[in-house]
């Protein structure tokens, strides 16, 4: 078996210590570079001077930084978004310099279906009413809240977006035998339901019972979910966004809650993060917000290093890399 060659690994993410064990003794045989100050997931760095040197970088670097740097072959996100790169000028430079980008979106794939799922059938038995009476009238509320109560069995789903995060929701939502719906750039053949063309959207929102946006953010996304989208879904139908804020007409979204026309909203993104005390979205009729805690679970730092390792070992031997998008 051919020793690998020894490469310079930079990463910018502040791991806790297990994850940070975990990257150390995955990367032996390798040297890794710390930038000057970590960062978080998510969040952009500056200018980081060790990322000339490196051959691999892990987190979040800069787009300047990345296209600058001479010996970069590729660079695997901690995050499953990519906005900042996904546009046809760094798609451009990314060939011209024989770079791959690769993101985490498995990582984070089980947690946001799981999440999806969760408000689905939440808002299906109408748990969060219950809730609120519990927490203020404390109103015996039962036949009201059986009438209002309906099964997913059935139901009509479209999914913005498919990529891991909608793979696994239709995984999941298989079981209660729903209609489903994908949109998505290109059909790639095998999908579990209808795949929607963008000229075929339209008609089609007539029909549906619940609309999940996974959609990224880029030039094509922002404010898809327009005004004018949300007017032809049906009264009672529900949505859900676990994809980016930017993606939603947020005022239309609030005109149609007080409107009485859609059965609930989901968000765990929004325009603004974190949300402002005073946005009307917070106390909008209908509508529930989560701080884009989706992706979330107590081993995401593991994973998340664990997937790298993985797609290390692929780049390694020169295989095809996991969650490439570039």
């Amino acid at each position: 078996m051919n020793t690998p060659v020894p490469l310079n690994l930079f990463c910018d993410t502040d791991f806790p210590e297990d994850a940070e064990r975990l990257l150390r003794e995955g990367t032996a045989g390798h040297r890794l570079l710390r930038a000057a100050g970590q960062r978080s997931n998510l969040a952009e760095r500056g200018t980081e001077p060790a990322l000339q040197n490196a051959d691999v970088a892990f987190g979040q670097p800069a787009v300047a930084d990345v296209l600058d740097a001479p010996r970069l072959r590729w660079v695997h996100l901690t995050s499953a978004g990519y906005t900042r790169y996904d546009t046809e000028a760094f798609r451009q430079a990314a060939r011209q310099k024989g770079l791959v980008l690769t993101t985490s979106s498995s990582v984070y794939a089980d947690p946001c279906a799981e999440h999806v799922l969760a408000m689905m059938l939440s808002l299906a038995r109408r748990l969060p009413d219950s809730l609120d009476s519990q927490r203020g009238s404390r109103d015996w509320q039962s036949e009201e809240r059986r009438v209002q109560s309906f099964l997913l069995r059935g139901q009509t789903v479209l999914l913005l977006g498919y990529g891991a995060i909608g793979r696994r929701l239709a995984q999941l939502l298989a079981p209660f035998e729903v209609r489903l719906f994908v949109f998505r750039r290109t059909a790639a053949g095998g999908e579990p339901g209808r795949v929607l063309r963008e000229e075929e959207l339209d008609g089609a929102l007539a029909e549906v019972d619940h609309v999940v946006d996974l959609l990224p953010e880029n030039e094509a996304t922002r404010g898809f979910l327009s005004a004018a989208r949300l007017a032809r879904l049906r009264t009672g139908a529900c949505v859900y966004n676990v994809g980016r804020g930017s993606t939603v007409d947020e005022q239309a979204l609030l005109e149609a809650l007080h409107a009485g026309r859609l059965g609930g909203v989901y968000l765990d993104v929004t325009q603004r993060e974190p949300l402002p005390k005073d946005h009307p979205l917070w106390s909008a009729p209908r509508c529930y917000v989560t701080p884009h805690s989706a992706g979330g679970r107590r081993e995401e730092h593991l994973a998340l290093v664990e997937h790298f390792l993985a797609n290390l070992r692929r780049f390694e031997r020169g295989e095809p890399l996991a969650d490439r998008v570039v």
